[in-house]
């Protein structure tokens, strides 16, 4: 066996961690595996970390989301809009029902819900409606767990009382996730790589628990192919990110991600050959590119940002998005 191929990274290290906002760094990782990890990661963080979200909401006196209601400055849609930027915490796997009572004449946010057991509010600020007159509102929301988006279609399959409405749930605690990789020395050889992850999250979750749940992700995932006892390797794993062990001093070279050697960098013509529905593109952008006969890797990377926005369904988080994604490979658009 070759001394790299035994050679094995560091333990997670905290370089910054807030209530929201987490920045670990791994070490050593042989030449190409920062963007192996990085990218897995990164996928699962973003879609299989399960959350809690509204799926229903009754309001006295409404029978549809197109009503409005007297006294109050919004209409119900702006309502439901607003209700569904709540972000919850659901401590069972049961499904709960909350109720929100207020009266106005006022302002009403998240803080007007009324405390359950199980049921954690995340941003209590977040704004409702404006009550004008002197009259109340009551509303019950029912909250479930899930994984990433589910339309309302799905919920509307439930037999339900008259008067409640259905809404698109999004599960998913994450808001933002992003990692560099970059060239690092290990003993006499410069072209290891530093894999550093960035999690926010929506404030239901420690971004340490996000990066330790996806960690557990993958490997049962990889356990399920292969006769391997994951419960052992997982509680390693956690237990090292848990304890902020230090790492040794390593030196980082001058060059990046974006500066590769020649002998371990990717094939960039196998690269633009590839699909753009295998590079972790959302539905939205990889339809809209699709409508528009974009179908490669170099179909987009031929593209100046003007020319893609031009394209109906791609707006700046879709630049965004995959900027990001042609990253991951070293391309970006054209200037």
């Amino acid at each position: 066996m070759s001394e790299q191929s035994i050679i094995l990274p560091s333990k997670p290290k905290a370089v910054l961690e807030e209530a929201n906002k987490g920045v670990f760094e791994i070490d050593g990782l042989v030449p190409g595996y920062g963007y192996t990890l990085g990218n897995s990661l990164r996928r699962i963080i973003l879609s299989s970390l399960e959350g809690a979200a509204i799926t229903a909401v009754k309001i006295d006196g409404v029978s549809h989301e197109f009503s409005t209601i007297e006294g109050v400055k919004e209409d119900v849609i702006n309502i439901l809009l607003n209700l569904k930027n709540i972000r919850f915490a659901l401590a069972t796997e049961e499904t709960a029902t909350v109720t929100l009572s207020a009266k106005g004449p006022g302002i009403v946010t998240a803080k007007d819900i009324t405390p359950n057991g199980s049921v954690t509010v995340a941003n209590t600020d977040q704004y409702i409606c404006e009550i004008t007159g002197k009259v109340g509102l009551n509303i019950e929301l029912t909250i479930e767990r899930g994984l990433g988006y589910v339309s309302r279609e799905a919920h509307h399959k439930q037999k339900a009382d008259i008067g409640t409405i259905f809404l698109d749930a999004i599960f998913s605690p994450i808001r933002r996730v992003s990692y560099d990789v970059e060239e690092m020395r290990v003993g006499d050889k410069t072209n290891f790589n530093r894999l550093r992850l960035t999690i926010e999250t929506d404030g239901t979750i420690a971004p340490r628990a996000a990066l330790e749940s996806s960690v557990k992700t993958m490997i049962d995932q990889l356990a399920a192919i292969v006769s391997v006892d994951s419960g052992e390797v997982i509680a390693n794993i956690q237990a090292a990110i848990s304890a902020k062990a230090p790492v040794a001093e390593l030196e980082t070279t001058e060059e990046t991600a974006d500066t590769v050697s020649d002998e371990d960098s990717v094939d960039v013509t196998d690269v633009l050959k590839n699909r753009i529905d295998a590079i972790g593109l959302s539905t939205r952008t990889l339809n809209a590119l699709s409508a528009a006969n974009i179908r490669t890797v170099g179909g987009i990377a031929r593209k100046h940002a003007d020319d893609l926005l031009e394209i109906d369904g791609i707006g700046d988080k879709g630049i965004t998005e995959i900027r990001e994604a042609l990253a991951v490979f070293g391309l970006s658009l054209k200037d």
